[in-house]
């Protein structure tokens, strides 16, 4: 009897040990705070590259893995043609990245390195075979015929980044205190309004407005796709704009920017995870004629200060809001689907 509750405690030990190394040896793979100090290296490679009339986006792959999207003329929103890219994939090598000409079976968003591609084309419209090195804030491009340009890093701020609301603005979110809001969190020491993963709501609710909004997505690097930080701001609760990291992407309407399963963006402006962005939206409510709708809710979107939907009709609700009719007041919602988004400066002034 001894021997086997002997045995059977060098079991559970063995048991337990292999549990905590399991845990231990378990990397952290979600950070919401730019300056952490467990942030892998890559994050510092992640970003976006500019000069010689041409600008680069590089997308952290995980595990020292990345693709960077080579867009001539410059960055979306600020330069580029809007048509050709070039991709290469690079691998990260203590203090520099390596990059070479995406080659290949490859497919949008793989989970494998291997086979990721930023476009659904591959090779995408306009690719080149080129080389290129990262090194601290440098990106040195060579090409094949031994040309070699130089692209600094950039961190862009949305030009409404900080906007204050002006008079007659009702403020729904200035640090201080969550009062206007169901369900969120507070974090009083940064002034930020976190989701948690949960969904959001105003108390008031509101038809017809401008309205502004900070907002900054997780860097969750091994994730794909809609697992990227995966949000929504809803107007009026109907009418889903999508919020995710899709920094260096296609620009789809299930992406950033998009009007969810609607309309895609007419640009990707999606700065980096970790990074303050903003929207900036003017929305006019349904108008309804007993059971009826007798005009579309219409809106024109800014992200990032720059117009992406202009005055776009909407035919109908998203799921994920509320069941009322189109054309009656709702509340905004700050979708969680699980994610730790934040958000900071939100205000909106009401359309008489």
């Amino acid at each position: 009897m001894r021997w086997l509750l002997l045995c059977g405690l060098m079991f559970s030990l063995s048991v337990l040990g292999v549990d905590a190394g399991q845990k231990k040896k378990q990397a952290k793979e979600v950070w919401t705070d730019p300056q952490d100090a467990t942030l892998p290296a890559d994050f510092k490679v992640q970003g976006e590259y500019v000069g010689d009339k041409a600008g680069c986006q590089v997308i952290a792959l995980g595990d020292g893995h990345f693709q960077a999207v080579l867009l001539p003329g410059g960055l979306p929103g600020a330069g580029w043609d809007g048509k050709h890219k070039s991709l290469l994939e690079g691998m990260r090598d203590g203090e520099s990245t390596t990059f070479k000409p995406a080659s290949g079976k490859r497919r949008y968003l793989a989970d494998s390195p291997a086979e990721f591609s930023a476009t659904r084309k591959f090779p995408p419209h306009g690719q080149k075979d080129l080389g290129a090195v990262i090194s601290g804030d440098t990106m040195t491009v060579k090409t094949d015929d031994g040309k070699v340009f130089t692209r600094k890093k950039t961190l862009r701020k949305s030009s409404t980044l900080g906007k204050q609301p002006p008079k007659g603005a009702l403020v729904l979110f200035d640090g201080s205190n969550k009062d206007e809001w169901k369900s969120a969190r507070l974090d009083k020491e940064n002034g930020i309004l976190n989701t948690d993963g949960n969904n959001i709501y105003t108390k008031r609710k509101f038809n017809d407005y401008t309205v502004h909004l900070e907002f900054m997505l997780p860097y969750r690097p091994k994730a794909r796709g809609q697992g990227r930080g995966n949000s929504g701001f809803y107007q009026v609760d109907h009418y889903e704009v999508q919020v995710l990291d899709s920094f260096g992407l296609e620009g789809l309407n299930n992406e950033c920017g998009g009007v969810y399963s609607q309309k895609d963006p007419l640009v990707n402006m999606c700065l980096p995870p970790l990074t303050w962005q903003t929207y900036d939206i003017d929305f006019t409510n349904a108008v309804r004629e007993g059971d009826k709708i007798v005009t579309k809710a219409r809106l024109t979107v800014k992200l990032n200060g720059v117009v992406i939907h202009d005055d776009y009709e909407l035919p109908r609700p998203n799921g994920g809001g509320r069941n009322e009719p189109e054309g009656t007041p709702g509340p905004l919602q700050l979708q969680g689907h699980g994610n730790p988004l934040q958000y900071r400066n939100v205000w909106i002034v009401e359309k008489k």
